[in-house]
């Protein structure tokens, strides 16, 4: 996201009294040079901010450049910025598995610089994690999975977080190359339709906020902006093009991905629905 792209956005955000949070995403956002401006700008604003936080990041070096991102927890917590890192296991095997070799040790070292300046301790400075299961399966209940990975997470390696978040595995991109190759697509879109809840519906993420890309652009949801399936609005509009009434009236673009937030107990940008 360019500089002038980013101020559009501020600027359009200032003008959305409606508007109670925003949430930062993009693998690692903090690599965005614009993204520290954007942080302060908002939380000038009294709004709240999420950063989607790869904790990799935080003890990576930039072989081009580089730059490094050991910056990163203390601007958040100055800024009490609420994070919400990915750690899809507390076992270093099944993490090296998903993420790559070496993911569990760099997630592991992160949340530990984390946690150093008050996340997951500080009431101000909230942690969450994310699950999401390994296989082509449904996430395990979130309130039953949330005090194992708390103790094993506490006594292992004296991390400490907030709350658990179980995300399902959405049927799109390498995900669904992945599934295809092994022959259990087909198998796995049954079982989220099996599952289809519709009492997820309500609390559906798309129905409470909107994606913008790089540049301006509007989404119903993360998983539509991976895919480029736009919120339909006329072609072109973005988001400094719009008002409240365009976005809360919009009709939200589906495709069979989306039966993955509404299986079982349902999944959104926050965890389970139910």
């Amino acid at each position: 996201m360019t500089l002038e792209t980013a101020q559009r956005v501020v600027e359009w955000t200032a003008n959305q009294p409606w508007l109670k949070i925003v949430d930062l995403t993009g693998g690692s956002p903090e690599m965005n040079p614009n993204f520290r401006w954007m942080v302060e700008r908002f939380r000038e604003l009294d709004l709240q901010v999420i950063d989607r936080c790869n904790p990799t990041i935080i003890g990576w070096k930039n072989p081009r450049n580089g730059e490094t991102f050991d910056w990163v927890p203390d601007f958040l917590a100055t800024h009490c910025v609420q994070v919400v890192a990915s750690m899809p296991c507390y076992e270093a095997s099944n993490v090296n598995k998903q993420r790559g070799r070496g993911a569990f040790d760099a997630s592991i070292e992160g949340l530990r610089a984390l946690c150093a300046v008050g996340y997951g301790r500080d009431p101000d400075l909230v942690l969450n994690l994310v699950f999401n299961p390994v296989g082509p399966v449904l996430p395990p209940s979130q309130a039953e999975l949330q005090p194992i990975y708390r103790q094993k997470l506490r006594d292992q390696v004296d991390i400490e977080f907030n709350e658990l978040w179980t995300i399902a595995n959405m049927p799109i991109k390498r995900w669904r190359h992945q599934l295809e190759r092994a022959g259990e697509l087909e198998q796995y879109m049954q079982l989220l339709i099996d599952a289809f809840n519709p009492e997820t519906i309500e609390a559906l993420m798309c129905r409470h906020l909107v994606n913008i890309d790089s540049q301006g652009m509007v989404f119903d949801c993360d998983f539509n902006q991976a895919l480029d399936i736009p919120s339909l609005f006329p072609a072109g509009k973005k988001i400094w093009d719009l008002s409240f009434e365009d976005i809360r009236e919009r009709t939200i673009a589906t495709a069979d991905h989306c039966y993955g937030c509404t299986a079982g107990c349902g999944s959104s940008c926050s965890g389970s629905l139910l």
